[in-house]
């Protein structure tokens, strides 16, 4: 296990990364032009990054971006 010491300004910088890629991926997984393997890679990666999104958002910005049962298929 690693640790990470962040002041406010890190942490709300990291939650605004993380943010954006994960609202990029999703628009991303609803486009159709996109092949399923491509896909399934882009829905590791956004279970990945709402991992850590969960650890540096609070609740309410996580329920937000709660992967949707969509997601998984």
């Amino acid at each position: 296990m690693l640790g990470l010491l962040i002041n406010n300004i890190e942490q709300r910088e990291l939650e605004y990364l993380i943010r954006r890629e994960l609202e990029e991926l999703l628009m991303d997984l609803e486009d159709s032009r996109i092949d399923k393997i491509v896909k399934d890679s882009m829905r590791e990666r956004y279970q990945m990054l709402f991992q850590l999104f969960r650890r540096v958002a609070n609740e309410k910005e996580c329920l937000k971006y709660m992967p949707k049962k969509t997601l998984n298929n």
